[in-house]
């Protein structure tokens, strides 16, 4: 059996149309999807580990990280710099684990263009309706409601890129677009550029073809 490369899936959706629950099955289904592990030059939060919960640089390192094109994807947002370091995810392909972007279409397009845009998969999910995605805002509890006005300001701009995307799921019931994104995923990994091992396997079909053809 031919060993595979990973994947890198990028899921995008707006604020409240399920990819943080997908995310977390997603994990819980298969041990080799893990999340990537961004870096930040914000200062570490009480009980943050270095290497587990962030990367964490300063704004020195990041800027020479990206100037050397180890980033896959980076974005400031407000007063920090946030990116996904190239080393881990281009070591966690080669090995056959999957890797799990939860960003914005943004940093999937930047990842796309990157030097390892060809193991990428990427899904975007749309909610059932508008309305739909404001309940599910406030039924969290998380957001006060300036909050849950900015996000829903904010969710036509990430809507309106979802044909940017491989694939694109109506989240309208978390165990069915849990069972797509299963069914996507194992498909995707079965992709010609997932398995290394194809070239050696089809040459060496094609050297006993032609002893038996002697």
């Amino acid at each position: 059996m031919a060993n595979r490369r990973g994947l890198l899936i990028i899921l995008s959706s707006p604020s409240g149309a399920g990819k943080s629950s997908l995310a977390k099955r997603l994990r819980a289904w298969d041990r080799d999807i893990s999340f990537s592990v961004s870096a930040t030059t914000r200062q570490p939060r009480p009980g943050e580990v270095d290497g587990v919960d962030y990367h964490f640089y300063s704004v020195d390192e990041f800027s020479a990280a990206v100037d050397q094109g180890d980033m896959l994807e980076h974005a400031k947002v407000f007063d920090n710099f946030y990116g996904s370091p190239k080393g881990p995810v281009a070591a966690a392909i080669e090995a056959g684990q999957d890797v799990l972007f939860d960003i914005d279409w943004q940093g999937a397009q930047q990842i796309r263009n990157s030097a390892l845009g060809a193991h990428v998969l990427s899904i975007f999910l749309l909610p059932p309706s508008i309305s739909e995605l404001h309940r599910r805002l406030v039924s969290r509890g998380q957001d006060d409601d300036s909050t849950i006005a900015r996000r829903m300001r904010q969710s036509w701009d990430e809507i309106s890129h979802w044909d940017g995307y491989d694939y694109v799921l109506i989240n309208e019931d978390l165990d069915h677009t849990e069972s797509q994104l299963r069914s996507i995923i194992s498909a995707a990994r079965l992709g010609r550029r997932q398995q290394p091992d194809l070239v050696d396997h089809v040459r060496a079909l094609q050297n006993e073809f032609q002893e038996v053809s002697k």
